[in-house]
């Protein structure tokens, strides 16, 4: 897949420390075992600290199904981020309002992750924030967002396929 152009996505959640780099660890995955090397993935938090770990538990739960975030460290989310991305993949509607707030010009490229490739429509597509939880929310929370980006991963490598 050489010939095709870098195709970026962001996933985005609000401390950067929990979802969003789970999101990040699993599409990371999923790319590599299926030579998606073209496309390549980062994330960042609404009000996220600069250089952060995910959370322990974060960390854990996504070991657990072999996906490694433990290199991970957050990143504020700031407009060169949203300029770069050919995707942006946000875990709740407040995400999607802070990004557009940042740059107007991402809304179309811009989307709830678990109502992607459909725009927004009710409000009951977001993934809930398990920080401040057990490892079992932890849990479940990978899991949602495995099943979610494993079902969607045929529309961004469409998507990456016909960037250019």
């Amino acid at each position: 897949m050489s010939d095709i152009s870098e195709f970026k996505v962001l996933f985005v959640c609000t401390g950067n420390t929990c979802r969003s780099p789970i999101a990040e660890g699993i599409t990371r995955k999923l790319a590599s075992e299926r030579k998606a090397d073209h496309i390549k993935v980062c994330s960042a938090g609404t009000i996220a600290s600069d250089g952060l770990p995910a959370t322990e538990y974060a960390i854990e739960a996504a070991r657990h199904w072999d996906v490694d975030i433990s290199n991970h460290r957050s990143k504020p989310l700031d407009r060169e981020l949203i300029g770069e991305a050919d995707l942006i993949l946000a875990m709740e509607g407040e995400h999607i309002k802070r990004i557009t707030s940042i740059d107007g010009s991402a809304s179309s490229r811009s989307y709830l992750l678990k109502a992607f490739p459909e725009p927004f429509k009710t409000g009951q597509e977001q993934v809930d924030d398990p920080i401040g939880g057990t490892l079992d929310q932890y849990n479940q929370t990978f899991l949602e967002l495995d099943e979610v980006i494993r079902k969607i991963f045929p529309h961004i490598i469409k998507m990456s396929q016909s960037k250019g």
